[in-house]
C-alpha cells in the first residue's frame, strides 16, 4: 500500500500534509483504488470553513459516491480546479496531484488523532481492507 511518511492519515481514508498552519488534503491512495475510476468530484468553493469530521467534498467513481470528511478544520483556501476537468488525477496521482483542498487551520488545531503511515497500514489491514 502506498503511504508517503511525510502525511498524516484520518480513519476515514483522507490524507493530510501540514505546512505551518496550512493543510493539503486528499483522498488516500487505497481509498481511490476501493472507488475505482474516479468520474466527478463536488469541491467547496474558497473560504468555506470546514469542520474536523464533517463532509466537505464529495467524490463521485463508476462504482458509488463517497463523502470526503474534513480532516482538520479551518478555512479553504484553495481548490484543486484541475478535478473539474480531469478528475481521474485523484486515481493517477492521489498524493501528488490529485489533492482536492488546501485549508489554513487554526493554530490550535489537535492533529494528535491522525494516524501516521505505519499505522494507517495497520488500521487498513484491521479493516480487512
Amino acid at each position: 500500500m502506498n503511504t508517503p511518511k511525510e502525511l498524516k492519515y484520518s480513519k476515514d481514508h483522507e490524507w493530510v500534509r501540514v505546512e505551518g498552519n496550512t493543510a493539503t488534503i486528499g483522498i488516500t491512495d487505497f481509498a481511490q483504488s476501493q472507488l475505482g475510476d474516479v468520474v466527478f468530484v463536488d469541491l467547496p468553493e474558497a473560504g468555506r470553513v470546514i469542520e474536523k469530521g464533517k463532509e466537505f467534498a464529495v467524490v463521485e467513481s463508476v462504482k458509488a459516491v463517497s463523502d470526503i470528511y474534513a480532516p482538520v478544520s479551518g478555512v479553504v483556501k484553495d481548490v484543486n480546479g484541475k478535478l473539474a476537468d480531469a478528475p481521474e488525477t485523484i486515481n493517477q496521482d492521489a498524493y501528488g496531484e490529485g489533492w482536492i483542498v488546501v485549508v489554513e487551520m487554526q493554530p490550535e488545531e489537535d492533529l494528535s488523532d491522525l494516524l501516521d503511515d505505519a499505522a494507517y497500514g495497520e488500521f487498513c489491514e484491521k479493516e480487512g481492507h
